[in-house]
């Protein structure tokens, strides 16, 4: 069997005032094209459909124009809600969707939603689990104390009896770690202060395949079969150097599965420029990247009156510009907004930012209790 598995839309974004709609609808004509050359039996997404809550008219036409594709294209669609999603919007109709193959999940409703798709060797088993936080699930399970998105995520999981002999697809939309290994996140993710969300990728490493959605930059998560899709568009500066794809995954006999990026072209690419504001605006060096979506940086030591002015004459598509130059001033603001940020975080969420910074995963529940019963030690001292 072969499917695609992407992730983290965000349909009806804007990059600094400039609306990704058409490059959305640029990117999802493309994996149209992909579902039919590559003849797949399905597509996963995992999660953060919209880039609000509540999205404009505008996003819901092109995401229902997408779905009608989809189901034109004959393939099962599998869907979750993702962070920046709304559970009761992604369900809407859900029931009598799945007559079209429409497979949405909005919300976690006790346990996880299955669906099964068969191919030459039998049936695989999609494990549908949206967006989830401890306090979403605690009324599911009131005799059980969930204080970390790790043991949420464990009860959610434990739910369902699962044939780990059989094949299992596990659709997630999390931030997934694995000691030793730095994830590669982009500014344009949604990153909760003290990193308490990081749940360990030991829960999931039975599953054939983990279709993960969140983080921006594809990337499998310490082993090959638990992978980030990434989002299919740039969206912020710290992502222009990440080649956006769709993943494509086949699933043949149990323990034989491949994955193979396909890659995504936007209509205009978003890169960053560095140069003297004379040899950036000349038609030599401006031709071949003038329509792009541009992060300028000028080195000029002159002051030049109304520079952005001047940069949009060439660059229409300026998103942000600044000096670097021998007169510019360090900039504190950061650091000032990060120390202002750590002073908010209590002992034990400083603690958890610092062990997950430094170890690369979240603390296990015996670490927890450690610490936390070290921390009320010193308190009552």
């Amino acid at each position: 069997m072969k499917f695609l598995h992407l992730s983290d839309l965000h349909i009806g974004k804007s990059v600094h005032g400039f609306s990704m709609l058409e490059e959305q609808k640029h990117v999802f004509q493309q994996i149209i094209r992909y579902i039919q050359s590559e003849q797949v039996t399905a597509i996963v997404i995992a999660g953060d459909i919209y880039d609000h809550a509540i999205p404009r008219n505008e996003a819901i036409r092109l995401f229902d124009d997408f779905l009608t594709d989809l189901a034109h294209a004959n393939v099962a669609v599998l869907l979750i809600a993702g962070n920046h999603d709304s559970p009761e919007r992604i369900s809407y109709a859900n029931r009598l969707l799945t007559d079209k193959q429409l497979f949405l999940c909005g919300s976690f409703n006790g346990s996880l939603q299955k669906v099964i798709l068969n191919d030459t060797y039998g049936e695989v088993n999609f494990w549908l689990l949206p967006f989830i936080k401890p306090l979403s699930v605690y009324g599911f399970f009131e005799e059980q104390p969930i204080e970390t998105y790790n043991t949420a995520l464990d009860l959610a999981i434990k739910t369902v009896d699962i044939d780990y002999d059989a094949r299992n697809v596990l659709v997630s939309h999390q931030f997934f770690t694995k000691s030793g290994i730095e994830p590669i996140r982009s500014d344009s993710e949604l990153n909760p202060i003290g990193g308490l969300d990081a749940i360990n990728t030991n829960l999931i490493e039975k599953f054939d395949y983990v279709a993960l959605g969140h983080l921006h930059g594809a990337q499998k998560v310490g082993v090959e079969h638990v992978r980030y899709a990434g989002s299919p568009l740039k969206y912020s500066l710290s992502e222009i150097h990440q080649t956006k794809s769709v993943l494509l995954v086949e699933i043949n006999e149990k323990n034989n599965l491949t994955t193979k990026a396909l890659p995504l072209t936007p209509i205009y690419d978003m890169c960053e420029i560095k140069g003297k504001i004379s040899e950036l605006t000349s038609n030599e060096f401006s031709s071949h990247i003038k329509d792009n979506y541009i992060h300028i940086i000028l080195t000029d030591e002159e002051e030049i009156l109304d520079p952005m002015e001047k940069l949009r004459r060439v660059y229409p598509k300026v998103m942000t510009f600044r000096f670097e130059n021998s007169r510019t001033n360090h900039d504190f603001s950061e650091i000032h907004q990060n120390l202002e940020q750590t002073n908010q975080l209590s002992p034990y969420e400083l603690f958890s930012e610092f062990f997950l910074a430094m170890g690369g995963c979240a603390m296990s529940q015996e670490q927890l209790r450690i610490v936390k019963d070290l921390l009320s030690t010193e308190d009552s001292e």
